[in-house]
């Protein structure tokens, strides 16, 4: 299949998805409950989400400090408003075809700075090692601080499953269980060995060895302590935002910090899921929102919609603000750069 239509496919695949994540989590709203949505947005501190838009856009920028200090090391000194437009634009495109984002913002920076693309994606494989750790330990700290709303419905599912009818495990269950995760993971190490010369199992095996070299190239990074403090602000920010968002909500006021954590995991898995997570991240705000024992259809809805919204705007109105301001601000750089000052001027005597 050629690299244009299956792009294409790609990219209806994605949005077909993320379209049947929006109806799964409006299918079974009543009337009623559409009007509890629209009563428990009316009292919501609407107000809330301007830090909170502030709050993301300040994430986004320093991420693309970050990523410029991954440049360092290859020679590359691009300028801070060229390396977060590139970023935006990049999280633009992403939020209509996934992963073509981060090609077109090292496309796009490479035209405006001394840069080459293909090192720029080393970079960027860097990142995505880096966040994927970052992930990780907040789905950790999330386990640690508020275990008992994530593993108690997981293990009351596990329960039912492995039940014998009378509340009792059975034993033959749980060894079937057990036996069949055991024999999925087996036969997808299996199969990753003994296909790898397929095109889609090699980029899979890419992914995890691009992880596993990103982690590794964190050495030759100059400005080590600057890498891990513009991480732990971009994820502290994300958080911070989330949290204004869960305090926007009376009802949902009061999981605070905690419930900021679990809605940041579950809703990064939601906008890895979709292009920009339509659909996906307000279906999974609402179904933690049920775990919480509110009303996943009135208040997890609403909650997850504002959450999403909130991001999109910022992904839109920064983006194409950035999209806009590009050609312009560096054509100043260019005209700035062969305008000769006074004293600077050749002698023509």
């Amino acid at each position: 299949m050629k690299k244009p239509v299956l792009t294409i496919v790609q990219y209806l695949f994605f949005l077909g998805l993320g379209l049947f994540f929006v109806w799964l989590s409006v299918k079974d709203i009543s009337a009623d409950d559409w009007e509890a949505i629209k009563d428990a947005i009316s009292r919501s501190r609407r107000w809330l989400v301007v830090p909170a838009f502030l709050l993301l856009v300040l994430a986004h920028y320093s991420r693309a400090l970050r990523w410029k200090i991954l440049m360092e090391p290859l020679g590359y000194k691009p300028t801070n408003f060229n390396v977060f437009a590139s970023v935006m634009i990049g999280y633009l495109v992403n939020a209509a075809v996934p992963r073509l984002g981060e090609v077109v913002k090292c496309t796009l920076l490479a035209r405006y700075e001394k840069t080459r693309v293909d090192k720029l994606v080393g970079t960027i494989v860097m990142e995505r090692a880096v966040d994927v750790i970052c992930l990780v330990a907040a789905f950790a700290a999330a386990f640690v601080f508020q275990g008992h709303v994530i593993t108690d419905p997981i293990v009351a599912k596990f329960s039912s499953l492995a039940s014998d009818g009378s509340g009792k495990v059975s034993r033959e269950k749980l060894v079937l269980i057990v036996g069949g995760f055991l024999f999925v993971v087996g036969l997808v190490i299996f199969l990753m060995k003994r296909f790898a010369h397929i095109d889609f199992v090699g980029k899979i095996r890419n992914v995890f060895s691009g992880i596993v070299h990103g982690l590794g190239s964190i050495r030759f990074i100059r400005q080590k302590a600057g890498f891990l403090m513009h991480t732990l602000l971009i994820w502290g920010l994300y958080l911070s935002g989330t949290t204004l968002g869960i305090y926007a909500l009376e009802e949902t006021a009061h999981l605070g910090v905690g419930g900021g954590l679990t809605t940041l995991v579950l809703g990064s898995i939601g906008m890895v899921v979709t292009p920009g997570g339509i659909g996906a991240y307000p279906l999974l705000i609402g179904k933690l929102m049920g775990w919480y024992g509110l009303n996943e259809d009135t208040i997890g809805v609403a909650l997850g919609w504002i959450l999403w919204v909130v991001q999109t705007l910022v992904t839109l109105v920064v983006g194409l603000l950035c999209f806009a301001l590009l050609s312009y601000h560096n054509k100043n750089r260019t005209h700035e750069s062969t305008v000769l000052v006074p004293d600077q001027a050749p002698d023509t005597r």
